[in-house]
């Protein structure tokens, strides 16, 4: 079997074993329909959010919507202001007062270092449902050293910006066991479109790298694309519009194409944090003896990208690298000095 858009054997074949590793281990994929996921909440018992980011706060308030009692907590409570006047409450230690406990922080070691300041509250019964998009291999040790402690840790990362999400289109890729996966399945159907079971934990995390390097180069792409156009003296909406109607398309272009264009680099999904996650699966494939090597080419762009000031931006904003290696054109704003 051959995959497309794989560059050498290697590749290939580390995309091939993560691939065949959860069609071994019986995926199960679910579409939620919207209409059936209003109400619901669970058994009325309060579910805690920690990590108030982009995704967290898009989290909360689809759970808040869906009827749950919420209870977050952050290192800055500034964050959570909006969502307490939306009705969540606040708590220094989520863990004390929920058995269900969604988290969505920034790698898996921010995830261990949560643990170890509120881990103490942990107990034999309690559910951590992990959205963070972190190393397979420490996502696996944690759910490991978890279980020794009773807790069911479901490692459940989600594929969709933080816009998606809120309107319930994202996917959750979900690392679990069987009876973690049922316990917390009520809450998938609500902060996700499509739920995807992918093997026991650390197989969410790979599934996710996998998805995210396909994603992030169909970005890539289409900015190197755009930014040919209109070195070429062609108008780079017209182009858009042109490629969407013929075989390049891909949903990319919906989502990110129009802010390439129009260079409207508002957030929805962070530069750096995709730079983070590219970190990831350049270190898993060298973890089994392999390159990636567009993936590290791609590093290269979006590290260029964040010395332009561009790593808080939307990771659309890639464009602009490019656009200076191309043209050296600077994005407005940039320090020219």
């Amino acid at each position: 079997m051959k995959l497309a858009g794989c560059t050498t054997r290697c590749e290939q074949d580390l995309l091939l074993e993560l691939i065949n590793h959860s069609q071994s281990i019986n995926s199960i994929m679910t579409m939620h329909d919207p209409g059936e996921m209003a109400g619901g909440a669970g058994n009325g018992s309060p579910v805690g959010v920690i990590g108030l980011g982009l995704m967290g706060t898009v989290l909360t308030r689809r759970l808040i919507d869906g009827g749950y009692q919420v209870v977050v907590h952050n290192r800055t409570r500034a964050k959570a202001e909006p969502l307490l006047a939306a009705g969540a409450r606040w708590s220094d230690n989520p863990l004390e007062q929920c058995e269900r406990v969604l988290i969505s922080l920034y790698t898996t070691a921010t995830v261990e270092e949560m643990l170890t300041r509120l881990g103490r509250a942990l107990r034999p019964g309690h559910l951590l449902l992990d959205t963070t998009t972190g190393s397979p291999q420490e996502t696996s040790r944690l759910a490991a050293s978890l279980a020794e402690r009773g807790v069911a840790y479901v490692d459940a990362p989600l594929s969709g910006s933080s816009e998606q999400t809120l309107r319930g289109e994202a996917t959750a890729l979900v690392g679990a066991s069987d009876d973690a996966f049922a316990a917390c399945r009520d809450l998938l159907e609500r902060v996700a479109g499509t739920t995807i079971r992918t093997g026991p934990p650390g197989s969410g995390a790979q599934m996710k790298l996998v998805s995210n390097l396909v994603l992030g180069l169909n970005r890539a792409a289409l900015a190197e694309g755009l930014v040919f156009a209109e070195a070429l003296g062609l108008d780079a909406e017209a182009t858009l519009g042109v490629l969407r109607n013929t075989p390049a398309y891909s949903r990319t272009m919906d989502n990110k194409g129009d802010k390439m264009v129009r260079r409207d680099f508002s957030v929805q999904a962070r530069l750096s944090q995709h730079l983070k996650d590219v970190g990831l699966m350049i270190a898993a494939a060298q973890a089994r003896g392999r390159r990636l090597p567009l993936s590290e080419t791609h590093q290269g762009l979006l590290e260029a990208a964040e010395q332009l000031g561009l790593g808080d931006a939307d990771n659309s904003a890639i464009i602009e690298a490019i656009r200076e290696l191309l043209c050296g054109e600077k994005p407005p704003g940039a320090d020219l000095a």
